[in-house]
């Protein structure tokens, strides 16, 4: 499945360009953060990379391959859930890859116990708010045990409490095995997770860089402007 290498990726709707030429090395290892401006096309990328919209151009190659030899699954901002309990939205994604019953049940208490819902597995999940629900979508990607997650603005409208307990589940995630690329606005929230940040404007990427080098010594101009446009304090970037 990796190393994943996007090459000269364009997405054009109706003659209009959001992405261009661009191009994307990722490891299967840590944490990478998109950044970028309003309409830069994080989100689009992510799914493209999911395989949700087709590419006007370019090339996806997943180690060789054309599809991911291993499971992916996406997390939208806005999950959409099942009118089911808890543990049935979690119980059916497994149930859709099959194996035996005992085992799915299993892996959804276990993994409703690691995101803090355990107790909650027969109440509707349309009771749960907006940090319970963002938790649950979570469980269920974490439920399939992908080999990358993606995840798109997963702490967008979240409280301070509610988007420390999803970092943390994302941080877990990752410790047990799986690539994780995410897109945020919340720029201390790509310092505090972020391995490397991919900061893309113009429709393609400026710069994928360490994250500690992406804000401390930002190469290109569109990068300079974002981070000076965004923080609330006056930066003098490090020569």
């Amino acid at each position: 499945m990796f190393p994943l290498r996007v090459q000269g990726l364009a997405f054009r709707p109706e003659r209009q360009t959001v992405l261009q030429d661009l191009d994307l090395d990722l490891s299967g290892d840590g944490i990478s953060v998109i950044l970028g401006p309003n309409g830069s096309g994080k989100t689009v990328l992510l799914r493209l990379l999911s395989g949700l919209l087709a590419p006007s151009a370019g090339r996806i190659d997943w180690n060789g391959r054309d599809q991911p030899n291993g499971r992916l699954a996406m997390v939208f901002q806005h999950p959409a859930l099942l009118r089911l309990s808890v543990f049935r939205n979690v119980e059916f994604a497994l149930a859709a890859q099959g194996g035996e019953r005992a085992a799915r049940h299993a892996r959804t208490r276990e993994v409703l116990e690691r995101v803090g819902l355990a107790h909650r597995l027969d109440e509707s999940a349309r009771l749960l708010s907006g940090g319970e629900r963002q938790r649950l979508a979570l469980a269920r990607a974490w439920a399939l045990r992908p080999r990358m997650l993606l995840l798109d603005e997963p702490t967008a409208s979240l409280d301070p409490s509610a988007t420390e307990a999803v970092e943390r589940i994302i941080r877990e995630i990752r410790t047990d095995g799986a690539k994780i690329l995410m897109t945020t606005h919340n720029l201390g929230q790509a310092q505090r997770l972020a391995d490397d940040i991919v900061f893309l404007a113009d429709g393609c990427v400026q710069e994928h860089v360490p994250v500690r080098r992406f804000f401390s010594q930002p190469q290109s101009p569109a990068a300079r402007a974002f981070l000076q446009g965004e923080l609330p304090w006056r930066i003098a970037f490090d020569r």
